[in-house]
């Protein structure tokens, strides 16, 4: 079973590569005030999984610069997201707000829609 699961990640990833959408071209000005607007969020995801490789290509297609945390490369970050967000699943968006609540945002397409407020 783990080289099964093995090989398809690496396929993922491969036509993740090969499939990447492009950055849109802006002023940097303009990405500026977006990278401040989404500095609060981060997201808690795995490399080869399908829906957290959904949600980094709308980042990308986005322009959106938002924190990408590898919960395989660190355990300190595995158990923040169970400890303080409550699942052990990814895709999941930390969300701090300006009077410093955290919000944890799980389920690719919901994350997707949240980011859209960011993209101009």
């Amino acid at each position: 079973m783990f080289i099964l699961r093995w090989l398809i990640g690496r396929i993922i990833l491969f036509f993740d590569f090969v499939f990447s959408p492009k950055k849109p071209k802006r002023a940097p000005e303009l990405q500026n005030e977006i990278d401040e607007s989404t500095a609060h969020l981060s997201l808690y995801q795995l490399p080869a999984c399908p829906f957290c490789v959904k949600v980094r290509r709308a980042m990308k297609r986005g322009g959106l610069n938002i924190a990408v945390k590898n919960i395989n490369k660190d355990n300190s970050l595995r158990q923040e997201l169970v400890e303080q967000g409550g699942k052990h699943k990814v895709p999941c968006l930390k969300i701090v707000n300006d009077n410093q609540e955290v919000t944890w945002l799980y389920e690719s397409s919901d994350i997707k829609q949240y980011i859209q407020q960011f993209v101009r």
